[in-house]
């Protein structure tokens, strides 16, 4: 699948300078309002077992239910609080991995999100749920309150 295919598909880069770039590229979607977000399983995502690594399948999980919960609350400075990932297959280089993250739950301070990762035809590699935190104050950001 090449850059052309996924841009046919309706797919966009997600640009970012910071550690997404070093994994992806990051692509997203909208689909009948959904957002969907995927990674293209390259060599570099590749572990011992020739498959991709589970550390990509995670990030893309967490990326993609990050920028769900900045949807969801309408906020744009969230930190994950915890992040559980079942990983049922593996997904193979070459494979586009999606992930359709929804909001489970919003408050004022906590957005719980949960995703299915898949291949081809909604064949699921993995599940993740995740707990975002609403950030107030940038200042706040890399702060331990202890």
């Amino acid at each position: 699948m090449t850059d052309a295919d996924l841009e046919a598909a309706g797919w966009t880069i997600m640009h970012d300078d910071g550690f997404i770039q070093l994994v992806g590229p990051m692509w997203h979607r909208e689909v009948d309002g959904a957002h969907e977000f995927a990674i293209l399983g390259q060599e570099k995502h590749r572990n011992r077992r020739g498959v991709v690594q589970g550390g990509a399948v995670m990030t893309l999980a967490d990326r993609s239910c990050g920028m769900g919960a900045r949807a969801a609350a309408g906020v744009e400075a969230l930190a994950t609080v915890q992040m559980d990932t079942y990983f049922v297959d593996a997904a193979r280089i070459g494979d586009l991995i999606v992930s359709r993250p929804r909001a489970v739950r919003t408050s004022k301070s906590l957005i719980f999100m949960t995703t299915e990762v898949t291949v081809g035809d909604n064949h699921v590699v993995a599940t993740a749920h995740g707990v975002f935190k609403v950030m107030r104050d940038n200042a706040d950001k890399g702060r331990n309150p202890g």
